[in-house]
């Protein structure tokens, strides 16, 4: 069996691959920083292949799958992306480019791709890496949210396409809450509410992905705030979540 994962280099890629790993899953590994993934492949006891690609840049992803569609990839982790925060007005337009094609062009073109090889083939597993961002829109972090909402939407379209024709082919969305990872970081915020570990989310998500959920959602605090969205005004919502938002600011 063999899995290919973008945004492998850091956070919830990086410890997806090492759970993949003790699972039977040869990987191929994705992202832009060569030297964070030759390191975490040492540590790895599979077969890893090491793929160093911008997927901000519509040519990688044609060249990513142009590189490996001869192997049989068995399953596709879409989790290459970043946030931008700040005001939308304010905020730098190059960057939120950079992070539509990355959060939005990059998983649409693969899933697209590897989905026409695993409906041929009819069995695969692809899993695309959204957010709880996904549930809501979002001040101060708009572009991302809307990004993650783009992703959450097209994965459950296609997952009822799939069902439709019985077919045996898994498509999933991953939708997780605040994780300690370089997110923070890159993004210049600091979480308002308790993150999980990325180890513990990747467990839960390849053992949900495995069991085929459509819509994963690690830890009680955001399935309890899922089920909030549905009920309160939006109006209030939308008050409470940029007052949460302009606590993130460093």
């Amino acid at each position: 069996m063999k899995a290919l994962i973008t945004g492998a280099s850091s956070g919830i890629g990086r410890d997806i691959a090492r759970v993949l790993s003790t699972k039977g899953y040869d990987l191929i590994l994705v992202a832009r920083r060569l030297d964070r993934l030759e390191e975490l492949k040492k540590e790895l006891s599979c077969d890893v292949q090491t793929i160093s690609l911008d997927l901000a840049q519509e040519e990688s992803c044609f060249r990513l799958y142009d590189l490996v569609k001869d192997q049989e990839i068995d399953m596709l982790i879409n989790n290459a992306g970043f946030a931008v925060y700040g005001e939308f007005d304010q905020t730098d337009l190059a960057k939120e480019l950079e992070l539509i094609h990355t959060n939005i062009k990059a998983v649409h073109i693969l899933m697209k791709l590897f989905l026409q090889d695993f409906k041929q083939r009819n069995r695969g597993y692809i899993l695309n890496v959204a957010s709880s961002a996904a549930f809501l829109p979002g001040p101060l972090m708009a572009t991302y949210y809307a990004s993650k909402a783009y992703v959450l939407r097209l994965t459950e379209a296609v997952h009822k396409e799939l069902q439709k024709t019985d077919s045996k082919v898994y498509v999933g969305a991953l939708c997780p809450g605040p994780v300690h990872t370089e997110f923070e970081q890159n993004a210049k915020i600091t979480f308002g509410v308790k993150a999980l570990n990325s180890p513990y989310v990747a467990r839960y998500t390849v053992d949900r992905m495995l069991k085929h959920k459509r819509v994963i959602i690690p830890g009680i605090l955001m399935k309890a705030a899922f089920i909030f969205t549905k009920i309160l005004p939006q109006k209030i919502l939308l008050h409470f979540l940029y007052k949460l938002q302009k606590e993130k600011f460093v």
